[in-house]
């Protein structure tokens, strides 16, 4: 990598994106740029790899956008960046892009059946809107509450996020609108006791069947649920990007951005077969995986 202002080649950060997962990335932020040009024709002075290093240093290590390191672009660059994809969808495309293809490796169709569905209760930062966050009387917790819809993958299909007030009711008929529209092949969707009959009442109109599973009988603690474990596993994986350990976005679009985010690191080292950490020893990319 090259230092921002020397021009000498910097060391990686654990989070960098590294040469195999930019092949997947670059030819969306490419075709985007190509349809983006300036006013004035100036270029920009940063490398869209280096925009994306910033945006997935900041994920993984929760720092706050004006504390990025020297070396990665600044604030006023990487913010810009993100802001415009997340508003435009590129960075929903570019995760739904990865999303088809980790199915495909999997020998799967590329859009799913079937989806499990659930969400979190996550405590918001003090510089939060309290217009937008709210106390979850189930959890006894202030926040925002996250709602995702998964695949059987575990990998996202749907996200939602708002005040943490809101009833899973609510959360849930939301997930199934935007299953519904972004993915009409979804038929069926698991999900627990805390959604209502709403939801499979709403589900039944887009032609989705919503299952309610529960643990066993008798289980006490922890106890994974037949069908729906991957979406709490999802939550728990999602976590290791520490920007998500708790809301700090000022608006909730943000905040489902930043878990596109995660889902697009998560899945490139999920087709590259590398991990979060630099090793020598990893096994080689599977033949053609990186292939258009």
């Amino acid at each position: 990598m090259t230092d921002l202002e020397s021009g000498a080649v910097r060391r990686s950060y654990l989070s960098d994106i590294s040469d195999e997962r930019w092949v997947l990335v670059e030819p969306v932020l490419t075709a985007w740029k190509a349809k983006h040009p300036s006013v004035s024709g100036h270029s920009g002075g940063y490398a869209m790899r280096e925009i994306v290093n910033a945006i997935l240093y900041q994920s993984r290590t929760g720092c706050q956008w004006d504390l990025l390191p020297h070396d990665l672009p600044p604030r006023s660059a990487a913010y810009y960046y993100y802001a415009l994809w997340r508003d435009d969808g590129t960075a929903q495309t570019l995760h739904e892009l990865m999303r088809c293809r980790v199915r495909e490796v999997a020998g799967r169709a590329e859009d799913p059946s079937a989806v499990a569905m659930d969400s979190q209760t996550v405590h918001a930062a003090a510089g939060v809107p309290a217009e937008t966050t709210g106390l979850d009387p189930g959890k006894k917790s202030r926040g925002r509450k996250r709602g995702i819809a998964v695949d059987v993958l575990g990998l996202v299909i749907a996200v939602f996020v708002t005040a943490a007030c809101v009833h899973d009711n609510q959360v849930g008929i939301e997930l199934l609108n935007r299953v519904a529209i972004d993915n009409p092949s979804v038929k069926k969707a698991w999900v627990d006791a805390g959604f209502k009959n709403a939801v499979a009442d709403h589900g039944r109109t887009l032609g989705i069947d919503v299952v309610t599973t529960s643990p066993p009988i008798g289980a006490s603690g922890f106890t994974p649920v037949t069908k729906r474990w991957v979406s709490e596993q999802t939550f728990g994986t999602l976590m290791l990007h520490r920007r998500l350990a708790r809301d700090y976005e000022k608006r909730p679009e943000s905040s489902e951005s930043q878990i596109y985010w995660a889902g697009i690191d998560r899945m490139s080292r999920r087709l590259t077969r590398t991990t979060s950490r630099w090793r020598d020893d990893l096994p080689a990319p599977l033949p053609g995986l990186l292939a258009t």
